[in-house]
């Protein structure tokens, strides 16, 4: 089969996928899909050794995560408002809750390190890996992230109506 039908193939079974998890790292479903696009189009440069050396969807998912982490060093002239004019995307489920907003908070590094541990179960050694840090940096930053949750656990139980 040609490079072209199994790339096509990959990014057809597996964009669904790729763009929860970029909304899961970046909180707005604008971005995670420029994340996933820009992804594929790195993945698309380097698809026959990808496809041949190991999982595509393992070299997409880790080149989210680092364009993700790296976006603050990019200026941006697009300033994302809460209502789009062509209309936009609500997970009423996870957006504007108190516990999102929280996380939302946190900063690049610690977010993505909780997404990968949470959401992707990724162990500390496949976290490492995936960021490009070491597994010390990892657990320090997993254990930031959750002290600064578990900092503003008071408020955010205030907000969803639980008693404190």
């Amino acid at each position: 089969m040609r490079d072209d039908t199994l790339f096509e193939r990959f990014v057809a079974d597996r964009a669904e996928a790729l763009l929860r998890y970029g909304y899961v790292l970046t909180g707005n479903p604008h971005d995670a899909a420029d994340l996933v696009q820009d992804a594929l189009v790195r993945l698309r440069g380097t698809w026959e050794r990808v496809r041949l050396k190991r999982d595509p969807e393992s070299y997409v998912r880790t080149t989210m995560t680092r364009l993700h982490i790296n976006t603050w060093r990019r200026r941006r002239r697009e300033h994302i408002t809460a209502e789009p004019p062509d209309g936009s995307y609500v997970d009423s489920l996870y957006e504007g809750s108190p516990l999102w907003d929280a996380l939302a908070e946190l900063p690049r590094r610690q977010r993505a390190v909780l997404v990968l541990r949470y959401y992707e179960q990724l162990t500390d050694a496949e976290i490492a890996e995936a960021l490009g840090v070491s597994r010390g940096t990892v657990r320090s930053q997993a254990s930031r992230a959750l002290d600064k949750l578990r900092d503003d656990l008071p408020t955010i139980a205030e907000n969803m109506g639980y008693a404190t």
